[in-house]
């Protein structure tokens, strides 16, 4: 890995790579698969254009309790966003749905090729889905819902912190900072990621209580009195937490051989033993110095801003005393050229160069151009022999796995008391804390360190007798059992030939009989006693309770849970080679479409909707008769409403293979014979998907969630002297069970969706908001359902290939309008359509549309002003679809 070439690159890399190292080598675990970005581009290592690459174990101790053709870990590169092109983080926003489409699909034909291996030949589905940073969570957030499959987030470093320590730094306004990190959509994500998730791991109790404590979606008092409730079989009011879980991170430690420091520190203590010369990067850093004998001050890290060296530089050149009894060596990854590095960086390190002449401080710093990643132990090793001290300035740490790596081999710290450090200095107990803003103290602890011979013999010592407590193993066997801990859920639906009978094989309850199962829909009293039906305990919120304790308990519960979801797999899903029959199969059609047409126009009058139905049709005329193209129906409207529009349009409900309604949150099939085999939507030629509702009542507030609604529409009011008018009144007519309804009668005068949902996630309640018709109509869905999830949803469940469906959109649109654009679909947006549609709650999203739709994608074309249907063909010829 090319650690270190770049902000995107440094120890979180290394942390997750390790990680799945890990985790493959762990007893119950078959196979981890860590995905990223391909990258096929002259800039990176040729390795990153690698589709799959194999994670080789570290050591034999720790086996694989199964052995098999694809068991172990490994990573996949998914390619998706410019194919030739190596672009920060903060560019990646618009090409996140293209990724989640392409990791759908690897993880759709590994669960087929470990099916045929291991499970009997019915698929195999991930126990757990983990992403880490903002733009991962954002994509396993997507990834559990189209899946249904349990949700781990990991922030590492969160934006409303970063957003905090920029406005305190002064140097750039709110929007200079939005702009350049893209810092308000990677808050969503953020959100998102707690709405989603069942767990979330943290490092410290620091990152909990002071950074995610910033987030709507996360209040600790709340979330421990909601556990409390749950144990007591008490009502939460549909309100749902993510369970915190503090998990240090870990090291891998049977390669580390530490040595005995000469007594006099004499560096050059190879001499005689030519078998064994001196590591180069020894004498890359040596020739830096005058008096190479003095103890080395080691700071490993890159020149960004927020790791703070240029105050250890300061504290450094203006400490004589510390200059006197010790080198400082500067580790800040490799370079060619200053001018060729970021402009923030090379402001650092021109930074650093320009202090280390103001204080003369040649012949006692070291900086080095270059050094690989195997050089990075011999670093550690010669600040040891050095008698040395390994600093750690950051403002803030998330992790400090640094730390950890130079304890192991003997190294005494000094480390920032924000974030990782503390926890880490709490068990290792092997050198000084101090504050990253204070110099005077920094060169304090490091005189001191460095000074005292007999303090940094006892850090030395503490830090080798407690490291073992950050090893790889124990942090995995934490990780496991806290998986353990979560509801076993993952792709179910009931078989084609036994299609809405009630099973009880619908619910894999007996997969881990040491954690209780849960009741995603409680019955829920505003009273606050118990409720009429018990609610069972939220693994996500009572997981610390629920963890097996022990190593032979742990091992026993992840085999067991592994085994529990092959044995709920093979009983509840569906059979391909069944449905594939044809018979027996109900909705054959998706499946054999060439292409799929998906109609999601937001328009706000129905006739314009079927004036643009209708050109549809007419430029597919061609290929819809020979059966190659299939239509689904996406948008806000109510089966019933479809029904009309139909009839109206003089249109059958067999021109379409599917109908989206209700904003996502249900899915209809069209049926001429639906009394026979499935229950009818009253009486309309529609079926219902009742596995789709299955899949997204996850975290679905019901009942509860619908009174806090209420009563809020009552405290919406437009007052007109004496007089109270309501703005927002409910819509029973239009709602149904996992979609809540609402008329507006002054959109102007109702929050906007980012609004209301922090309204909703401040009180733990999880759902979507969504306006349509101008801001006019409020539905309010379960946070995983989507128009662009339910999509997801059919290439799940009918095998339905996303890069076949071309989604055609107006030039605006619903609230959810964004979702709809990217992906591996095709999309056409239809100039002239939904114009009119300039809610104020689609611009107060804040961020532009720009930062997170990939307009110059191939993948998405415009028609000409007013389309028409031969506009249409030509937009579909340069996608590919058809000939113009």
């Amino acid at each position: 890995m090319e650690l270190g070439r770049d902000s995107d690159t440094g120890g979180q890399v290394k942390y997750v790579v390790e990680l799945a190292r890990a985790l493959g080598a762990m007893p119950g675990v078959y196979r981890v698969d860590l995905l990223t970005r391909q990258i096929s581009a002259p800039e990176v290592d040729w390795s990153y254009g690698e589709p799959q690459e194999m994670l080789t174990p570290r050591s034999s101790e720790n086996f694989m309790l199964e052995t098999g053709e694809s068991s172990g870990a490994y990573i996949v590169r998914i390619p998706f966003g410019p194919k030739d092109k190596y672009i920060p983080k903060e560019l990646l926003w618009p090409h996140i749905p293209e990724f989640v489409d392409g990791a759908l699909n690897h993880i759709i034909q590994m669960s087929k090729v470990l099916g045929e291996q291991i499970g009997g030949g019915q698929r195999v589905w991930p126990v757990a889905i983990h992403g880490h940073y903002a733009d991962a969570g954002d994509c396993a957030a997507l990834l559990s819902g189209a899946l249904n499959v349990p949700m781990i987030f990991t922030g590492h470093s969160l934006g409303r912190d970063k957003l905090d320590q920029l406005l305190k730094q002064g140097r750039q306004s709110r929007e200079e900072i939005n702009a350049t990190y893209k810092i308000m959509r990677r808050i969503d994500a953020e959100e998102l990621s707690l709405d989603s998730s069942e767990i979330i791991i943290t490092s410290t109790r620091q990152e909990i209580e002071q950074q995610w404590h910033l987030y709507d979606g996360f209040d600790l008092v709340l979330e421990r009195k909601l556990r409390a409730r749950i144990k007591r079989n008490v009502s939460c009011y549909g309100r749902f937490m993510p369970r915190m879980v503090v998990i240090p991170p870990g090291m891998e430690f049977n390669n580390i051989v530490v040595h005995d420091s000469d007594i006099d520190g004499e560096p050059e203590g190879n001499e005689d033993n030519s078998a064994h010369p001196d590591p180069p990067i020894w004498s890359e850093i040596m020739r830096f110095f005058t008096n190479p004998r003095k103890p080395m001050i080691l700071a490993l890290a890159r020149p960004d801003p927020k790791k703070n060296i240029t105050t250890l530089v300061k504290a450094f050149g203006e400490c004589r005393p510390l200059r006197e009894l010790a080198n400082l060596t500067l580790i800040m990854g490799n370079r060619e050229g200053i001018d060729e590095m970021s402009s923030t960086n090379a402001s650092v390190l021109t930074t650093i160069l320009k202090l280390i002449d103001k204080y003369d401080l040649y012949g006692q710093v070291a900086y080095p151009k270059h050094h690989k990643q195997s050089d990075v132990p011999d670093i550690y090793r010669l600040a040891a022999k050095t008698k040395g001290v390994f600093i750690n300035p950051a403002f803030i740490e998330p992790f400090g796995l640094t730390l950890i790596e130079a304890a192991a081999y003997g190294l005494p710290i000094v480390a920032t008391k924000n974030g990782g450090p503390v926890d880490i200095h709490r068990v290792l107990e092997n050198g000084l804390l101090v504050d990253p803003h204070d110099q005077q103290a920094i060169a304090d602890a490091l005189l001191k360190l460095v000074a005292d011979k007999q303090l940094w013999a006892r850090c030395r010592q503490n830090g080798l007798k407690n490291i073992h407590l950050f090893s790889w193993p124990e942090h995995c066997k934490t990780y496991l059992s806290r998986i353990a801990s979560c509801r076993p859920r993952h792709p179910q639906w009931r078989r084609s030939d036994d299609a809405y009978e009630n099973s009880e094989s619908d619910s894999p309850g007996d997969s881990l009989r040491d954690i209780q199962d849960i009741s995603l829909n409680l019955k829920l009293s505003l009273d606050g006693e118990k409720g009429e039906e018990s609610a069972a305990p939220d693994s996500a919120l009572d997981s610390e309770e629920s963890t097996v304790d022990g190593k032979s308990k742990l091992e026993s519960a992840v085999l067991k849970f592994s085994k529990g979801v092959l044995k709920t797999t093979k009983r509840t899903l569906s059979s391909d080679r069944a449905e594939q029959g044809g018979s027996t199969s109900k909705f054959p059609m998706l499946r054999r479409r060439k292409h799929i047409f998906v109609i999601a126009l937001d328009t706000d009058s129905n006739t314009d909707l079927l004036e643009f139905i209708q050109k549809i049709f007419d430029a597919a005329h061609m290929a819809m008769t020979s059966g190659f193209i299939g239509f689904i129906l996406s948008t806000s409207l109510t089966i019933s409403e479809i029904h009309s529009l139909l009839v109206s349009g003089g249109m059958n409900a067999t021109d379409f293979d599917a109908f989206i309604c209700n904003s996502g949150s249900d899915l209809y099939y069209p049926s001429s014979n639906s009394s026979e085999d499935m229950p009818s939507a009253t009486e309309l030629p529609f079926v219902i998907d009742l596995d789709y509702h299955s899949q997204i009542e996850y975290r679905w507030g019901g009942e509860g969630l619908r009174k806090t609604l209420v009563r809020w529409t009552d405290s919406v009011v437009d007052k007109k002297g004496e007089n109270e008018e309501r703005i927002v009144t409910e819509d029973e007519q239009r709602s149904t069970t996992y979609c809540y309804a609402f008329n507006v009668n002054n959109p102007t005068r109702i929050p906007s969706v980012k609004e209301l949902r922090k309204m909703m996630r401040i009180q733990g309640l999880r759902c979507h908001v969504v306006y349509s018709h101008d801001g006019t109509k409020l539905h309010v869905i379960p946070v995983l359902a989507s128009r662009s999830q339910a999509l997801r949803y059919l290439h799940v469940r009918w095998g339905t290939d996303l890069s076949s469906m071309v989604v055609f959109v107006g030039e605006n649109g619903d609230t959810d309008y964004e979702g709809l654009l990217g992906g591996v679909h095709k999309t056409v947006i239809l100039r002239g359509a939904c114009k009119a549609t300039q809610s104020l709650h689609l611009a107060n999203r804040g961020y532009p549309l720009e930062d997170v739709v990939p307009f110059d994608s191939p993948n998405i074309v415009q028609t000409s002003e007013g389309c028409n249907s031969n506009d249409i063909q030509l937009a579909l010829g340069k996608l590919g679809i058809m000939k113009a």
